[in-house]
């Protein structure tokens, strides 16, 4: 019986772990529920003051693994690209089929990587290796830092792939966008 995530609300969990955020949901449920039977705060008590996030013990996702995922999404969106350049080919003249190719190449070079990690953390290569995006604390991530997680990823292009290979050396495996973005990559379970 499916039911939805008590942490980041997705509502297909069929299994003891979430697919999005890889809560374990009994033991999350059972944490909220003596956390609320335990305290006895006031309704107008003011909420704790946040503390910075627990050492997670997930193995982060080094570089090589994240250049292969990258190389199938690649090969993904070029799939795709041909698809449609296809279609535009039988039905159209033969220069819409560029201006199509290029104009499908910009938003889904742009919209695939945001959309995908979103709402799933994972892009289509990143499914394939087995890894997730996921905010420092390990929940899924918003719009927003997925937005900004891109705009560093193109920040690290422009400075001739430095970013990137940030990952490469440091401890934590996190590349430039991961550092601007407050994300990790981490290997699924």
């Amino acid at each position: 019986m499916a039911s939805s995530c008590p942490k980041c609300g997705w509502p297909q969990v069929e299994g003891a772990r979430c697919p999005r955020c890889g809560v374990d949901v009994a033991r999350y449920r059972d944490e909220m529920a003596s956390a609320a039977g335990g305290a006895t705060r006031l309704a107008t008590a003011p909420p704790p003051i946040p503390t910075a996030p627990a050492v997670v013990s997930t193995r982060p996702a080094g570089f090589w693994i994240r250049v292969v995922a990258t190389l199938i999404d690649g090969i993904c969106v070029m799939a795709a690209e041909v698809a449609l350049a296809l279609v535009v080919w039988l039905f159209l003249d033969d220069r819409l089929v560029t201006v199509a190719g290029r104009a499908f190449r910009f938003v889904a070079g742009a919209c695939y990587p945001v959309i995908f990690h979103w709402l799933w953390g994972q892009t289509l290569g990143k499914m394939a290796v087995r890894v997730r995006v996921v905010t420092l604390d390990g929940g899924p991530l918003t719009l927003g830092r997925a937005i900004l997680r891109q705009i560093g990823y193109w920040l690290s292009a422009v400075i001739l792939g430095i970013g990137y290979l940030i990952a490469a050396f440091r401890g934590d495996k996190r590349a430039l966008h991961d550092l601007i973005a407050g994300t990790r990559v981490e290997h699924l379970a």
